[in-house]
């Protein structure tokens, strides 16, 4: 067998100590599980509430702005109709002065006047300033209307020019050319349609804002006087919506998030962008709704304060009273006497025990006087009981064996004489089982040589008896004991290997006795195939284990600490541990 230098040593754990209870599981993972579900519901009921929420309100700035894209066309047709009207007119008439007569009726609908030019580019008549209507020189219009007459057909054209910064007005030109290549031209101004139509239209949302634009995403027209973002804001939108070309985006502009819905004007080449903050869609009674979710997470830090509060003052004060209650079954008074702390009601559980405890201190105390009393009595009865055999029976024994010696001497008949020798070895066998009996009943070894001799040809008798191999180990400076602690520890040892021999079924045995300045350390290990141990003392009678009993009682006389480690199938460790007073001889 290995010595104990070679194993793992097994340190066996405290009496009383569990594992978390399921049930403290289970609560403590049904409520983070349940908070985290409510949680989960609330939030992400919010967040489907934002979709539906930016879904409808996309649906609505899109219709806004495809109705306000179809009043912008509807107006820019009407005009392009009176251009067309007026170049089929104009055609008909070959004087100068009939051609002028043609503009008057419809300059209402031209802010910025009406003008007919010859295929040549040359004005022949027009409504206004003549310096706004000539295509030649350094007219303010000039180069555009030059291009225009040079390029338009017989279909309605339009051609804006944007204002020079954003507080100017952007100029719209629609021309068509009659069947005589007499170019009509009319000219107004964005504004005074655009401030018709987007005032009206905006009124739903009084923080939205509007940009025109040309093909090339030059701003043409901006109705921001309504507290939405500014020109410079909706900029970067456009850029974004020129890229998407999405009908309904929620874009950063980098101030905030902005829902913008873009609609082309069909009759040019025009985009429509309707943009207002996100932020302003949902008014504060519904950022409310929102944000009410967020009760929950009161909720949530209110239920883990309680499970923190369950778990300090009750849980753990409770696992607390229980390791202790489980350390008073093994005989341990002290730790009972120590606070666990906790509500009132465990506070009041622990002195109740408390003073059940000193009751049962108490009892125990007079059933061990009781014991040892019963122990020391069966002990000198022992002696008496061993000093007969061996001053009486043995000796009658010894002296029948010397007669039969005799006998065999004188016999002369062969067959007396083999009756005599199977009668002296019967004897002699009595003899040897007596002695070996009146060595158990009472240990000449340790009331002469002491304990660590008696243990010693306790494991070699051991040894020769069960046919297993049994070793004996002392370290530290040894010293011996009081009579009644030494044949204490002795019995205990001489009831562990008979344990060993009649149930471990196992093949080696070690004994090892440990002298420290303090404590006195008997260790019984075994390779056999061990059992389950009994939580609580008062297991081991109901459970058969009579011998566990004998040692724990034996151990509770001379106030030792009995540890017993058996994992199934790993063998067995019995740890006896006495305190001893350094000052003592």
């Amino acid at each position: 067998m290995s010595s104990p230098s070679d194993r793992h040593p097994r340190r066996p754990a405290p009496p009383g100590r569990h594992r978390p209870s399921v049930t403290l599981q289970f609560i403590f993972v049904g409520v983070l599980l349940l908070t985290a579900f409510l949680l989960l519901i609330a939030f992400g009921s919010v967040k489907l509430h934002q979709q539906a929420m930016r879904t409808l309100v996309g649906e609505r700035d899109e219709r806004a702005a495809a109705m306000i894209a179809a009043a912008l066309d509807e107006q820019l047709r009407h005009r392009a109709v009176l251009v067309q009207t007026s170049a089929l007119q104009a055609d008909n008439v070959e004087s100068a002065a009939g051609i002028r007569s043609q503009i008057p009726a419809y300059a209402t609908d031209f802010d910025l006047g009406m003008a007919i030019f010859s295929p040549s580019g040359e004005t022949l008549a027009f409504n206004g300033e003549a310096d706004l209507w000539s295509t030649r020189g350094d007219g303010i219009w000039a180069t555009t209307l030059s291009e225009i007459v040079a390029n338009g057909g017989p279909e309605p054209a339009f051609t804006t020019v944007p204002g020079a910064d954003s507080t100017a007005d952007s100029v719209v030109f629609v021309a068509v050319r009659g069947p005589e290549d007499r170019v009509v031209v009319g000219a107004f101004s964005l504004k005074s349609i655009a401030d018709a139509i987007f005032p009206e239209a905006l009124d739903y949302a009084s923080r939205s804002s509007a940009l025109l634009a040309d093909a090339q995403g030059q701003s043409i027209y901006f109705a921001g006087d309504m507290g939405g973002p500014e020109e410079e804001a909706m900029a970067p939108i456009l850029r974004q919506a020129l890229e998407e070309k999405r009908a309904t985006a929620f874009l950063d502009a980098g101030r905030g998030e902005y829902v913008a819905a873009f609609s082309a004007v069909d009759a040019t080449d025009w985009l429509l962008l309707l943009v207002e903050p996100w932020k302003d869609v949902t008014n504060p009674y519904l950022r409310t709704t929102l944000a009410a979710p967020l009760v929950l997470a009161p909720v949530m830090l209110l239920a883990l304060i309680a499970l923190w509060f369950g778990v300090r003052k009750i849980v753990r004060p409770l696992r607390s009273l229980e390791a202790k209650a489980a350390a008073l079954a093994w005989g341990q008074y002290e730790p009972i006497e120590e606070p666990v702390g906790g509500i009132a009601e465990i506070q009041r559980l622990q002195a109740e025990l408390m003073h059940l405890a000193s009751k049962v201190r108490a009892a125990q105390q007079n059933l061990r006087s009781y014991i040892g009393a019963i122990t020391a009595g069966q002990e000198e009865e022992r002696k008496r009981l061993a000093r007969e055999l061996h001053d009486e029976t043995l000796q009658s024994l010894i002296a029948l064996n010397q007669r039969t010696q005799l006998v065999q001497l004188e016999a002369n008949d062969p067959s007396v004489v083999i009756a005599l020798e199977e009668i002296q070895g019967l004897i002699s066998e009595s003899i040897a089982n007596l002695r070996r009996f009146v060595k158990a009943l009472r240990p000449m070894y340790l009331e002469d040589l002491g304990l660590v001799t008696a243990l010693d040809m306790l494991a070699r008798e051991t040894e020769a008896i069960a046919g297993m191999q049994a070793t004996f180990q002392s370290t530290g400076p040894q010293r011996r004991f009081p009579p009644a602690v030494e044949l204490a520890l002795y019995r205990m040892a001489q009831e562990t290997l008979s344990n060993v021999v009649r149930h471990a079924n196992a093949q080696h045995v070690h004994l090892i006795a440990q002298f420290t300045p303090s404590n006195f350390i008997l260790t019984i290990e075994d390779d056999g195939r061990g059992f389950v141990v009994p939580d609580n003392p008062a297991e081991f009678a109901r459970r058969g284990h009579f011998g566990l009993l004998g040692l724990q009682e034996r151990a509770e006389l001379i106030n030792a600490e009995l540890t017993v480690v058996s994992p199934p199938g790993e063998g067995t460790q019995v740890t006896i541990k006495v305190s001893v007073d350094p000052d003592r001889e």
